[in-house]
């Protein structure tokens, strides 16, 4: 399960719709080992294309290197589809190199409804989990927890190589 703040899923979802027509890319940073997503990086797709994203390598390394230096790993990394479900595409599996983290992704194919997902891609296998969404994160359980989608895992009902190349 992916619990994260309210204020960082709500700067995603608008890092997504900002960026629309365009993907929108980026990472929550958090202490390493601890599964939080606590400082979010909003990342420049250098690709700028509605089909495919791609952090700058430049940007990418500076930021691996603050997080090196702040004992932070990536807990979360996102990107959004523009016109296809929030579900990873085949190409987003062959590119997941962060087993430990969880891949958001936030479809804005639609005006008026952001569709937020979260999966862990291990080896090229894809879980969904639930993420909920919590009013600040702490060290207990969550006090006043909501959950934002906790859909089943399903197989995406068309190709989404063929509706969004990558």
């Amino acid at each position: 399960m992916l619990q994260i703040q309210q204020s960082t899923y709500d700067e995603i979802v608008a890092h997504a719709r900002r960026d629309h027509p365009d993907e929108a890319c980026g990472v929550v940073a958090g202490p390493v080992g601890s599964d939080r997503p606590e400082r979010l990086v909003p990342m420049l797709n250098a690709a700028r294309s509605p089909t495919f994203y791609e952090f700058d390598s430049h940007d990418l390394l500076a930021l691996y290197r603050d997080m090196d230096d702040r004992d932070e790993e990536p807990v979360v990394i996102y990107h959004s589809h523009t016109a296809t479900e929030a579900y990873p595409s085949t190409t987003d599996v062959a590119l997941a190199m962060e087993p430990g983290a969880h891949y958001v992704l936030v479809s804005t194919r639609s005006a008026d409804r952001a569709d937020v997902r979260s999966f862990r891609i291990v080896d090229g296998n894809v879980s969904e989990e639930e993420v909920r969404v919590v009013p600040s994160l702490s060290d207990g359980e969550p006090v006043g927890s909501a959950t934002a989608s906790a859909s089943a895992l399903s197989d995406p009902q068309l190709s989404d190589e063929e509706s969004h190349p990558r």
